[in-house]
C-alpha cells in the first residue's frame, strides 16, 4: 500500500473535508508548499489560495481558502481556516459577478476572495 496522509481541511464553522491523501499543495506566506506522507514537521500560516489534495483513490479535491495555519506532523495534516469552500460548492457565475463588482469598486481584498473562488472552481471541474 502507498504512503498516506490523513488530512483534515477546517474552516471556522465547519469541517469542510477529511480523509486520507498522497499529496495536498497550499499557498504559505513562504510560497506554495507541497506535503507528502512522511514531510517534515511544519506550522505555517495560510495565504489565500487554492488548495489541492490528491486523495488515496486517485481523485482530485480543490478548495478556495482564505487565511489560516497549515500543521504537519506524523503523516498527519491540519489546514485550520478562516473560511474554505469545496469547488463544487462555488457558484461561478456568482463568483464572476463578485470579481466584476470588486474591479469596479477597486476593493483588492474583495477582487483577491472572488479570484481565488474562481480559480479554485475552474481548477476543480
Amino acid at each position: 500500500m502507498a504512503a498516506e496522509l490523513h488530512v483534515a481541511l477546517v474552516a471556522a464553522d465547519r469541517e469542510v473535508w477529511s480523509g486520507e491523501a498522497t499529496l495536498v499543495v497550499a499557498r504559505t506566506t513562504s510560497g506554495d508548499i507541497g506535503v507528502m506522507p512522511g514531510h517534515q514537521p511544519l506550522l505555517g500560516v495560510l495565504e489565500s489560495g487554492p488548495v489541492t489534495i490528491r486523495t488515496r483513490e486517485g481523485g482530485t479535491v480543490v478548495a478556495a481558502v482564505h487565511g489560516g495555519f497549515i500543521s504537519f506532523a506524523d503523516d498527519k495534516l491540519s489546514l485550520l481556516a478562516e473560511t474554505a469552500e469545496l469547488s463544487d460548492e462555488i457558484d461561478v457565475k456568482s463568483a464572476e459577478q463578485e470579481l466584476a463588482r470588486a474591479k469596479a469598486e477597486d476593493d483588492p481584498e474583495a477582487e483577491r476572495r472572488a479570484d481565488v473562488r474562481l480559480r479554485a472552481a475552474t481548477a476543480g471541474r
